[in-house]
């Protein structure tokens, strides 16, 4: 634990993908399309999370194969309601209820993740995602190309714009995750379901529980 790790926090930075929940949504909306769709994206996504391509260079690209439905999104949240890590939902209340902010910053499509946060208690307003356009029939028409969250550094500046209760402590599992490090007291790597060595190796903090952030946080 780094000098600037000490325990108890007065704001969580959560990630959703392979964090919050067991997935990553835009892998499985590409798994809809086929195995061959799904194995390229999802080679992308891992490459992204790793840090060897910038998300920048493949957020379209990946939306642009896929061209989720509306139908398709609906689903998805669905899956990423009954996808929570275990203790998740009881963690985030526990904390809510102690008074600590909690936000969920996520370069996932937003209307997928809203009803997670609906579930955790979490207002919209704390929801950061990337929103999608349809068509009036409910076919992928683009998505919000000006978020600062289809950019590899997108959740450093949506963080540092929020302006959260110091403490802050970043919770994640991959290299978009990490890049919020520098304008918050710490950042934890969360290895419940998915560990990167290189977003180990910079983290202050290991997590693999939300038990264990629940010690953390409020110590």
């Amino acid at each position: 634990m780094s000098d600037g790790a000490a325990k108890g926090f007065a704001s969580v930075v959560l990630d959703v993908d392979s964090t919050l929940c067991g997935i990553e949504g835009i892998d499985w909306l590409a798994g809809l399309r086929g195995s061959d769709v799904g194995a390229r994206v999802t080679a992308l996504t891992e490459r992204a999370m790793r840090g060897r391509i910038a998300l920048d260079a493949v957020y379209g690209e990946r939306l642009a194969i896929v061209q989720p439905s509306r139908a398709e999104v609906e689903m998805l949240a669905g899956l990423y309601v009954s996808s929570l890590a275990p203790g998740a939902a009881r963690v985030v209340r526990r904390l809510r209820d102690a008074g600590c902010r909690v936000v969920l910053v996520s370069g996932g499509v937003r209307e997928a993740i809203l009803p997670v946060a609906q579930r955790l208690g979490i207002p919209d307003s704390d929801v950061h995602a990337v929103a999608l356009r349809f068509t009036a029939d409910g076919e992928y028409e683009g998505y919000d190309a000006a978020s600062p969250l289809t950019t590899a550094v997108g959740k450093r500046t949506v963080v540092e714009a929020l302006a959260l209760p110091p403490r802050v402590l970043a919770v994640g599992d991959g290299a978009t995750d990490l890049a919020i490090r520098p304008v918050v007291e710490a950042f934890a790597a969360f290895t419940g379901f998915v560990t990167r060595d290189a977003v180990v190796q910079d983290a202050d903090l290991v997590v693999t529980t939300f038990d264990q952030l629940l010690d953390l946080v409020l110590a």
